[in-house]
């Protein structure tokens, strides 16, 4: 979402309801309240002092609910109007050290395993509350989106990283060949990082250069996680928050169903894969 800064609702919707390019349906003109006091809608940022009308735009919908109409434009003058994403907020960079001297791109992009173990992602988060800092160090199985295992810290030290290795071990035996994928952060350019994937029999990956779709799948991950737990709750403190975390993390292994999983989730398509192996 995008915030829309203004005096109230009513200046919102007559501006909408004179604009010729608006495409909502009235049941669809639904404000929401924001932490700052103003309101998201799929648009953008207003600013109601510059007396400029709201970005113009109009609602996802099917060739069939726009009767014919071609698609509009999704923003005009966004620059102008300072559009800021909500949703996607900018995410935690690492230091990234010696580029393209510590391990090739061998996932390069393709993202397809046809079996658990074969192919994993790795990367780091950041969350942002209460004026503290929280990160997520998550390992994902691209079979089917599988948390192999993750650990969550108050700072972003290679302990977080190797922790979450030691967990991920665990599961599997030693010299499987798998190959794991990560952006040239700092933490995965360290001499222990490598000589836990090295003494495990794992095969180091690193994405290019400022190159986000090269781990597009974890990425896509954090988004997920943080549009359905972050952007959707109002926590009370770090602590809280926490522990919200935790519980999505298990519910995303062991509840969240998945289309393209047959309709489970993914601990259960895990078991069923490995146990037909």
């Amino acid at each position: 979402m995008f915030s829309v800064v203004g005096e109230g609702e009513s200046w919102l919707w007559h501006w909408l309801e004179e604009e010729s390019l608006f495409c909502l349906r009235e049941t669809e003109k639904t404000l929401f309240c924001s932490e700052e006091g103003g309101y998201n809608v799929c648009g953008g940022i207003v600013d109601r002092k510059a007396k400029q009308p709201p970005v113009r735009f109009c609602r996802v919908a099917t060739e069939a609910e726009l009767d014919g109409q071609a698609a509009l434009c999704w923003l005009v003058r966004a620059r102008q109007l300072g559009l800021v994403c909500r949703v996607r907020i900018k995410k935690y960079r690492s230091y990234k050290g010696e580029v393209g001297k510590i391990a090739p791109n061998l996932l390069s992009r393709d993202f397809c395993a046809e079996k658990p173990n074969q192919k994993w992602v790795t990367d780091v988060t950041e969350f942002s509350l209460f004026g503290q800092k929280l990160y997520l160090s998550p390992i994902l199985d691209l079979h089917n989106g599988y948390l192999v295992s993750y650990t969550i810290s108050e700072r972003p030290v290679l302990s977080m990283v190797t922790t979450m290795l030691d967990k991920a071990f665990e599961t599997i035996p030693d010299g499987t060949g798998l190959i794991l994928h990560s952006d040239q952060g700092w933490q995965y350019q360290h001499k222990q990082y490598q000589r836990m994937l090295r003494e495990k029999g794992i095969r180091q990956s690193m994405s290019r250069k400022g190159n986000c779709l090269d781990n597009a799948v974890i990425e896509n991950f954090f988004g997920l996680l943080k549009s359905e737990l972050l952007y959707l709750q109002e926590f009370q403190s770090m602590e809280h928050f926490k522990s919200e975390l935790y519980a999505y993390l298990d519910y995303y292994n062991n509840q969240r169903i998945k289309a393209k999983l047959k309709g489970l989730p993914p601990a259960i398509h895990r078991q069923q894969a490995l146990s037909a192996a």
